[in-house]
């Protein structure tokens, strides 16, 4: 294992060096000029679209697709998983407090990126026997006529989110249930296996059900745990803001010249894990996306807007600050352990099984909806025949998540996010005058 861990490591020194960071933070450039600032400039009508029609007893979906608010929540499943917990107290012990000023750089970037990616998920979606599907896949293939930049990313997805990606959410949520409940992690891979495939089988109608009731409550949930603890903190809570601004360009500062933290560092983990907790660029929440039923692509463009808001400036903002605030990335540790040692400093013994909760609604939703991102994919590939062997390698990738060591866990994903998100902003940047036009076109009509 730990041979492994260190070749993972140097590869990803190599993908997540200089030139994958200033990809991804230089396609948001990119589509925040082009886009002449979307995401401010439509953040209020962004808001009205994606709650303007939220009810908890939505309209079913089925093979013609979601409601855009059932596809916001199956993508915000997604987005709030184990990226907003363990993702950024990660990033926080290893770039210092600092990382988190580049997370919220990268996402407000990254805002435009996905109004693009959402856009031409609408634009390129596809009929595929009687059931609307699409993501990057239909856009490499049918928008940029790339068979192999489809299937590099296709594959790429099922690896990462399907497989790896899944394993770092049950690894998270059985180190949680480890330290709160002292439940073996193993049996809690079991039990989620079990209900997860129960939803896999039900479809696109089941997870959109599962989504639009879950993510409301968790978000509610984990957000007024959070604000409590920060009021309580107090002065320490301002203290916090001003060492993430300091930190972001003298981690010295903040940490002392003995931490060995540097302004590289910094942004290396906080852009990593900001990807990896909002996705933008990445390619998997179009798929969600796709399949959501609006009258105008640019519609659900700016509902994918709302996600990453969400997602980065309020649930993540909420960990970053709570552990910053209660020292708790100073203990020595790492992951999960050191935001359950943020809110147990905030609430006691009592916030360990706060965030052991919070973690299973985050994680668990995550695991459905990087499941259903992955079986478009393979349905792309492969065709519905494929869906049940899926199924069980997926829910035997969970079981197993919760038996390997945390770093090993998350470097894996780190690797596999990094090579989908290559083919997907060449598929980007390639068709930005299509994004383009269509954001024209609707203002034109006044449509957004």
């Amino acid at each position: 294992m730990e041979g492994l861990l260190e070749l993972v490591k140097a590869i990803n020194g190599i993908l997540w060096g200089k030139v994958l960071l200033f990809l991804l933070v230089g396609c948001g450039i990119f589509f925040t000029i082009n886009l002449r600032g979307i995401q401010v400039r439509k953040f209020g009508k962004a808001f009205k679209q994606a709650f303007g029609g939220f009810s908890l007893k939505g309209e079913k979906a089925g093979k013609d697709g979601m409601t855009s608010f059932q596809s916001l929540a199956t993508a915000i499943a997604a987005q709030v998983g184990t990226g907003n917990l363990a993702g950024a107290a990660t990033a926080i012990v290893s770039g210092g407090p600092g990382a988190i000023f580049w997370m919220w750089l990268s996402a407000f970037f990254g805002m435009a990126t996905i109004f693009a990616e959402a856009v031409l998920a609408q634009l390129f979606k596809k009929d595929v026997n009687g059931q609307v599907t699409g993501g990057p896949a239909y856009y490499l293939r049918y928008g940029v006529k790339s068979k192999f930049l489809s299937t590099l990313f296709a594959v790429s997805i099922i690896i990462a989110l399907g497989f790896i990606g899944n394993m770092v959410q049950a690894n998270s949520i059985g180190t949680a249930f480890k330290s709160a409940f002292n439940i073996n992690p193993l049996i809690v891979g079991i039990v989620l296996a079990v209900i997860s495939g129960f939803i896999f089988i039900g479809g696109i109608g089941r997870i959109a059900s599962f989504t639009e009731k879950l993510v409301p409550i968790m978000a509610a949930f984990y957000i007024i745990g959070g604000v409590i603890i920060l009021i309580v903190m107090g002065g320490k809570t301002i203290d916090a803001i001003r060492m993430i601004f300091v930190g972001a360009f003298n981690p010295s500062a903040v940490l002392g010249g003995a931490a060995g933290v540097a302004v590289k560092d910094a942004i290396r983990y906080g852009v990593a894990r900001g990807l990896f907790s909002n996705e933008a660029g990445m390619g998997s929440t179009p798929h969600a996306h796709a399949v959501a039923k609006v009258d105008d692509p640019t519609q659900q463009g700016l509902v994918a807007i709302v996600g990453v808001f969400i997602d980065t400036f309020i649930v993540l903002n909420i960990t970053a600050l709570v552990i910053i605030a209660t020292g708790a990335d100073r203990i020595g540790e790492k992951g999960i352990t050191v935001t359950q040692k943020a809110f147990e400093t905030g609430f006691g013994s009592f916030g360990l099984i706060f965030v052991a909760v919070a973690l299973l609604f985050f994680a668990f939703s995550t695991i459905i909806g990087w499941y259903f991102f992955a079986e478009a994919n393979m349905t792309y590939l492969f065709g519905e025949k494929s869906l049940m062997p899926f199924r069980v390698i997926v829910l035997i990738f969970i079981i197993l998540g919760t038996t390997l060591q945390v770093d090993l866990v998350w470097e894996l994903a780190d690797m596999f996010n990094a090579i989908m998100v290559i083919p997907n902003v060449i598929g980007l940047v390639y068709l930005s005058k299509k994004v383009k036009d269509a954001m024209n076109s609707a203002e034109s009509k006044k449509i957004i």
